[in-house]
């Protein structure tokens, strides 16, 4: 299942950082120009999907995330890592050919071409600082992350856990119109900053299904298991991809068009990752270990990543779709043309692309629709 961004129809405390008067901001990039950073966030996204699919406790599970979230949040933090932390960051992300200039300034114009909204569109995407009251990071570092990724930053007090959870929480539930509420369950004592990123979609179809046509279908969510979903159906042009092939294969370079008359299935899905343990086996080592270097971040005090958190919402109905993720990042102290009848009543992959940019916003996996 496609899905294209172009074709369906505050917090109380924030201090900010650095950050420019309208009339000193420099002038934005030209909205024709393709930031360079683009084929290696699709290339990152289909590494990620596999890594998180082929994992032992994913089998029969819904996966679903934002790979756009997870490279600007990972892209920002690397603002403040140097030496091997900072390649490492670079080389997991699929940047090892960029330069440093050339990811943020991809990530300055790609905020600004993904901040439109329109009638039957709103996307939102944004980044946020929560910084330990007391803690001063690298000026540098905060300018930086406000410049190019609209990072905006507020003190928070980690010292007294439980409201620090509460405040970041209200923050993220904000930012997302309430989809994800309770992402922050705990909060280290030791925590001196958390990096948040979020992207907000919801969009409507120009030509919405019949809400008449949706009925009870079974839904096979393997040989032995099967459950009773809404079935939504319309006869029209789709991006359709044959699940079991793609999986084996998947990259950016399997994107084909189909016509085909539809069956697909009303659902909500949401699904939450740890990604400490993935980031490791893709190469980011070093920034989850003693051995760290953020002194781009901190040159007083010798961080650490402690967490990788992201969640992601999922919600699909005969007018449109409408999808949210959050990702948290802790520091601490040390188709060519066919006509068939498709029926989506198997697991199926699902995409959100941005058509202006060709950005994967959201991706994954329907296992079991009622989850």
């Amino acid at each position: 299942m496609g899905v294209r961004s172009g074709d369906w129809a505050g917090h109380d405390r924030f201090h900010r950082f650095g950050e420019k008067s309208p009339e000193q901001k420099e002038p934005r990039r030209s909205r024709r120009s393709v930031p360079q950073t683009l084929p290696h966030n699709a290339d990152f996204a289909f590494s990620l999907y596999k890594k998180l699919s082929t994992h032992p406790e994913a089998k029969g599970k819904n996966i679903f995330f934002s790979p756009l979230s997870i490279s600007m949040a990972l892209s920002m933090l690397a603002l403040g890592a140097k030496g091997n932390t900072h390649s490492q960051i670079f080389s997991t992300l699929g940047y090892s050919t960029l330069t440093p200039d050339q990811v943020n300034e991809g990530y300055e114009h790609l905020f600004h071409m993904l901040g439109h909204s329109q009638e039957a569109m709103q996307l939102e995407a944004g980044s946020a600082l929560a910084v330990h009251e007391g803690f001063k990071p690298v000026d540098k570092f905060l300018k930086d992350a406000q410049h190019f990724y609209e990072g905006e930053a507020f003190t928070v007090d980690y010292s007294k856990p439980e409201v620090a959870v509460q405040e970041i929480n209200k923050y993220i539930a904000k930012k997302t119109k309430d989809m994800i509420t309770d992402m922050v369950k705990t909060l280290d004592p030791q925590t001196v900053m958390m990096l948040i990123n979020y992207i907000y979609f919801r969009g409507k179809l120009e030509d919405p299904f019949e809400v008449s046509l949706t009925h009870e279908f079974d839904f096979y969510v393997n040989e032995n298991t099967k459950v009773t979903v809404d079935m939504m159906e319309r006869t029209d042009q789709f991006d359709f991809y044959h699940m079991e092939e793609l999986e084996k294969q998947i990259s950016r370079d399997h994107f084909k068009n189909w016509e085909e008359k539809l069956f697909v299935t009303l659902f909500k899905i949401s699904a939450f990752i740890s990604l400490q343990e993935t980031l490791q086996e893709m190469g980011m080592v070093e920034a989850f270990s003693g051995a760290a270097d953020f002194s781009g971040l901190s040159e007083d005090n010798k961080l650490m990543l402690s967490k990788v958190l992201h969640q992601a919402v999922l919600k699909v109905n005969e007018e449109g779709t409408e999808a949210d993720a959050a990702l948290i990042v802790e520091l601490r102290l040390l188709s060519g043309w066919l006509s068939e009848i498709m029926v989506l009543n198997r697991p199926f992959l699902v995409f959100i692309l941005d058509s202006s940019t060709r950005s994967i916003l959201f991706m994954g996996k329907v296992n079991n629709p009622t989850e």
